[in-house]
């Protein structure tokens, strides 16, 4: 029986765990006393599983190619179609809003961006919020199981960077020629990968509630630190753990530690997992980062209220510091949580922090194969490295650069095709900024709403822009245009170039 389950397509599964999970909202509004919502919710979950079983008696034992062109539409299927069925309870829960702004957020959520269209309070019942946490989860959840089962035999991702070229008789071949069942890497990855989700989600959700929380915010904070969407009750990029403090904020930046690099939750099989990832590069970039840009905000601030001759104590530094190291670390996974220090310290100096540095840190991004967004650690360790050879080069022409083959193969390989990632991620930011200035949109909040679609990271609009960029309040046009940046942004835009690429379309025999 699970093995014919574990046959069907992807989308088709996804429907059902959809159903399956509409579920818990509707636990939760029938413990609370919200009849209407979980009556929505209990009703939708039934059509929607029974719609899930029609599909899959329709498709069971229907031949399928393995093509890996066909793994490809489905995540854009997936991200394209799966928010539209989504979206249905969601609006027959607020019942005081359009369809489109449902669609919208259930893009924005499955995406893990955390762009929300209802900033009123009170606007969206507790239950409702929490649909919008899980569908955040859901979404990680797919691009933890996707990343690694389709994205890296298909050298895309950041995977490119790694992957290496072998020259052979007629052409060249990569790994996607030599996984012979691509469906097969679907099934077994997301068999080891959703118990280590829903154990690492759990066990987040139980240290916030023992630290203090009430155990709704708890849990949409663990989900939304595991999907890395920022998503949280109240509507706000600042964590409400007024029970759990600081201590709460430790346990989450302890838990974004998935969103830097997959050697957190996956092993490489080389050497002991300890060294390999305190080697790994995209923990040492990001270690370097978390570093020096909360040094730079805490000299900032420090200076601030050193001129306007603030009261400057111990505690209230080293609040400022961990505010500025949470924030950071927060905004470079993508998640865009800002810590309660935030604003003690923007006060504390009177200085506000420029919102380029977070759009700066959201464009880096995580690392591979995790829920983040952005450009991906790793390729940018990719130019980096590449430019400081070229640097070395010039200082002795002659020079052999060592570290092994796979450092060399970066340096050169690697940087090139993270270069062209960043040139079709820069043309991507062209196109979108231009379709928002045609919405009508001013050139600040075109590049804000650009970069925060694009890397999936939401809540720049809250802090990046001078004065805040409601969502609920763009133009029909512009969110069309919204929604289409947050799926790009999620598949990357050297993913939708490979759907037209001759090597998807076609399977060659290395």
């Amino acid at each position: 029986m699970l093995d014919q389950i574990a046959k069907l397509p992807l989308l088709v599964i996804v429907i059902g765990f959809s159903a399956f999970m509409m579920l818990l909202p509707a636990a939760h509004a029938s413990v609370t006393g919200d009849d209407w919502v979980a009556g929505t919710f209990f009703l939708y979950a039934a059509l929607t599983f029974c719609l899930a079983v029609l599909l899959a008696i329709a498709m069971l034992g229907r031949p399928r190619t393995d093509r890996p062109k066909r793994h490809l539409i489905s995540l854009v299927v997936l991200f394209v179609f799966l928010p539209a069925l989504l979206a249905v309870p969601f609006h027959q829960g607020i019942r005081n809003t359009t369809y489109l702004n449902s669609y919208v957020e259930m893009v924005s959520c499955l995406t893990t961006t955390g762009a929300s269209l209802f900033h009123e309070p009170g606007r969206l019942s507790p239950s409702l919020h929490l649909w919008r946490a899980t569908v955040g989860w859901m979404g990680g959840l797919f691009v933890w199981i996707s990343a690694i089962a389709v994205l890296a035999p298909m050298a895309l991702g950041g995977f490119e960077v790694r992957t290496r070229r072998h020259l052979a008789t007629g052409g060249q071949f990569t790994q996607i020629e030599r996984v012979a069942d691509l469906s097969a890497r679907v099934r077994r990855y997301a068999t080891q990968l959703l118990p280590v989700f829903v154990g690492l989600t759990a066990a987040l959700w139980l240290g916030l509630i023992v630290a203090g929380d009430r155990p709704l915010v708890a849990l949409i904070n663990a989900m939304s630190t595991m999907s890395t969407s920022g998503i949280t009750l109240p509507l706000s990029p600042t964590l409400d753990l007024t029970g759990s403090g600081y201590g709460g904020e430790v346990m989450i930046a302890i838990f974004l530690v998935f969103g830097v690099s997959r050697l957190a939750f996956t092993r490489d099989g080389s050497g002991s997992e300890i060294n390999a990832f305190r080697n790994d590069p995209e923990v040492r970039l990001a270690t370097f980062i978390i570093v020096t840009v909360p040094m730079f905000l805490f000299a900032r601030h420090f200076l601030g209220a050193y001129e306007v001759s603030s009261e400057m104590t111990i505690w209230s530094g080293l609040g400022s510091l961990w505010g500025s190291v949470f924030t950071t670390l927060s905004f470079l996974t993508t998640t865009g949580f800002i810590s309660q220090a935030w604003d003690t310290s923007t006060a504390w100096s009177g200085l506000s922090t420029p919102g380029l540095i977070l759009m700066g840190l959201a464009l880096v991004g995580g690392g591979v194969a995790t829920t983040a967004g952005g450009a991906k650690l790793l390729r940018v360790w990719a130019l980096y490295t590449h430019g400081r050879r070229e640097l070395d080069k010039l200082i002795h022409p002659n020079s052999v650069a060592g570290m092994g083959s796979e450092a060399r193969h970066i340096r050169r390989g690697g940087a090139y095709s993270a270069w062209l990632f960043f040139m079709l991620m820069t043309l991507s930011v062209a196109l979108i900024m231009l379709a928002f200035s045609f919405t009508g949109e001013d050139f600040e909040q075109s590049v804000v709403l650009t970069v925060a679609s694009l890397t999936t990271t939401g809540q720049l609009a809250e802090v990046a822009a001078t004065q805040p960029i409601r969502y609920g309040l763009l133009s029909d046009s512009a969110k069309l245009v919204l929604s289409v940046g947050m799926i790009l942004g999620r598949l990357e835009m050297l993913a939708i170039v490979a759907l037209f690429s001759p090597d998807v379309w076609s399977r060659r025999n290395g």
